[in-house]
């Protein structure tokens, strides 16, 4: 596949998070660009008004003669999509071959210098930090995010080509496609056993994707975990440590110790310590690249965050609501953590959808120790992706599970009333299905009440 020979991209899943960056990217070299998605959002009205054309049957009738051009026509699909999906197959009888999102992302970061963020928790945020750092010292790159940056408000940021920074997807093995410069890996944990079977087969993949490295690229790894690199941690022995930690007025205030030196009084606006190693990292993936850590230090302090990563939507003396992303147990307990660190006395309410029938087969008891841990809990029912029904895995048989008086299974149009109900002085809803658009209603009821 040459990318300059090609005119027509078709993107199958094109309001996903990383489709779209990809498709962005297309558009900004005035490609053709169009594709199918299974439901409207702001991510494909966007689109829309950049120039793609996008529909929502899924309906080879709808696809554009253009785009049944082999030579000219690249066609990319995400894993997240069945693989019965008609128009997915369409292609595939045609004769073209279709290509995942990875392997595009590793063609067009192949001859740039290329970042790369891998870990089962921690990619999206440590990537828009990084991104950030990098847009503030004036660095030619293109960044592909996870996530709507706040400072931006997108998900793809173009400023030159000389480097990109990208997110290694475990989930399908995506992240072997990479061949990064430089690489972070923020965490191991088990997840996608759907796709992997055993967490070892998942911590033998990003074993394999630390091998993808170019010959003399840099490998940054969190402290703790099987991997030889340049570690990372918060007041610990690492290569870069976190030390003299404070909090005010909601920010935190550190130092920052490398082999070299130590930088001292930086600040960081998002809460939780998993948020400071996010950052810590993407710091020092950009030192070792060559940034000035003066500019670094300032930059850090104007990073705003990314949507859906403990995103405040009120934030008043009386009442505060945040959404997060966390759909994991482990990123329900830095959650927990980080609200519990800023806010020690109130009481948190517990908003969870959670996501996928076998995540919630896989970890159960798990969900049930992280959800335990709030005052209260609103449960809905689990959000099914890509995915049918498991028999006996319910919302129902999770809430049986978790150890906590004040629970309860409740729809959706319920949520208001029930919040209403409760003594909590703040909520959080978490999960990631389409949980975020009932944030935008209780977001609207709450202005108005608070």
């Amino acid at each position: 596949m040459v990318l300059k020979e090609i005119h027509n991209v078709y993107l199958i899943g094109i309001g996903g998070i990383g489709m779209s960056a990809l498709a962005r990217y297309f558009l900004t070299k005035n490609k053709h660009v169009a594709g199918y998605d299974k439901t409207p959002s702001e991510i494909t009205y966007g689109l829309s008004q950049l120039g793609a054309s996008i529909h929502f049957e899924d309906d080879v009738k709808k696809i554009d003669k253009i785009f049944l051009d082999k030579k000219s026509t690249l066609v990319i699909y995400t894993p997240a999509v069945p693989k019965d999906l008609r128009e997915l197959t369409f292609f595939q009888e045609l004769g073209f071959k279709v290509y995942k999102r990875s392997e595009i992302l590793g063609l067009i970061t192949e001859k740039s210098y290329c970042f790369a963020v891998a870990g089962t928790h921690g990619k999206t945020t440590t990537t828009s930090i990084l991104a950030h750092l990098l847009y503030e010292c004036n660095i030619p790159f293109t960044a592909f995010l996870g996530g709507i940056s706040e400072n931006y408000n997108t998900n793809f940021i173009l400023r030159g080509s000389e480097v990109t920074v990208v997110e290694a997807d475990e989930f399908d093995r995506s992240f072997l496609s990479l061949k990064p410069d430089m690489a972070c890996i923020t965490s191991m944990d088990a997840d996608h056993l759907d796709v992997y079977g055993e967490a070892e087969v998942l911590r033998d993949s990003f074993k394999a994707f630390a091998l993808c490295l170019k010959p003399n690229g840099k490998l940054f790894v969190r402290n703790g975990l099987p991997l030889k690199g340049i570690t990372y941690g918060i007041e610990d022995d690492s290569d870069y440590s976190i030390i003299n930690i404070k909090i005010e007025n909601g920010t935190y205030v550190f130092d920052v110790k490398t082999s070299k030196t130590v930088l001292e009084r930086l600040r960081f606006n998002l809460p939780g310590r998993h948020n400071l190693s996010n950052a810590l990292i993407a710091l020092a993936m950009a030192v070792e690249y060559g940034c000035p850590p003066r500019q670094l230090v300032k930059a850090l302090a104007s990073f705003k965050g990314v949507k859906r990563r403990f995103t405040y939507h009120i934030n008043t003396e009386d009442f505060i609501l945040i959404d997060d992303y966390a759909h994991h147990p482990e990123e329900i307990n830095a959650v927990y953590q980080a609200v519990r660190e800023m806010y020690p006395k109130k009481k948190v309410l517990a908003i969870f959808q959670p996501h996928l029938y076998s995540r919630t087969r896989d970890f159960a008891n798990d969900f049930a120790r992280s959800l335990a841990q709030f005052d209260a809990l609103l449960l809905l029912d689990i959000y099914p992706a890509r995915e049918v029904p498991i028999n006996g895995i319910t919302s129902a048989w999770l809430l049986d599970k978790i150890g906590l008086a004040n629970k309860q299974l409740v729809d959706k149009n319920e949520l208001i009333d029930k919040i209403h109900e409760s003594s909590a002085q703040i909520v959080i809803t978490m999960g990631a299905g389409d949980i975020s658009d009932e944030v935008k209603l209780i977001k609207k009821e709450f202005s108005i009440a608070s």
